[in-house]
């Protein structure tokens, strides 16, 4: 680590603390030539590798918009979203990869979404899933009624 003062090619580490998200840590650093502090803010990288091949850095910001989409009309708060969105991040994360493919993603958030709102985990799901008939819908409600313990709702006559 450069210093900033001097351009000294080394440092010290004196302290070092976790951010209060956990997802970075801040270190306090001396340069032994000039004796100069400074602090630094290490976090790893996290990448996405989208179908087209092309990798981008991951975006809570993108999850948050992707799923507002499917929230639309639902008592879902902003602040519902970006827990959501820390929750997804914190799953990738546990993984350990510091690269994911984009549908892994999909599928990390399918679990909260679907605890978030249950219609707003269809409609995403819907999407993100490709439904392409009405037995995919009853697939996934029977799934999400098998989850609540609920009765299978009456055929109507």
């Amino acid at each position: 680590m450069y210093c900033p003062f001097c351009r000294h090619s080394d440092s010290r580490v004196i302290d070092s603390r976790t951010s209060d998200d956990g997802l970075s840590i801040r270190r306090r650093r001396q340069c032994p030539e000039c004796g100069g502090r400074f602090s630094t803010t290490e976090t790893a990288s996290l990448s996405v590798i989208k179908r087209s091949g092309v990798t981008e850095p991951f975006s809570r910001e993108k999850v948050v918009l992707g799923v507002k989409k499917a929230c639309q009309g639902r008592p879902v708060t902003d602040s519902d979203l970006a827990m959501l969105a820390q929750t997804v991040e914190e799953t990738i994360r546990s993984t350990g990869a510091s690269q994911i493919e984009a549908n892994d993603i999909g599928l990390a958030i399918l679990p909260p979404l679907r605890d978030l709102d249950e219609v707003a985990y269809l409609r995403f799901a819907s999407v993100y899933q490709a439904f392409e008939s009405l037995d995919d819908f009853e697939t996934a409600i029977g799934q999400l009624r098998e989850v609540h313990g609920r009765l299978p709702a009456r055929p109507v006559e």
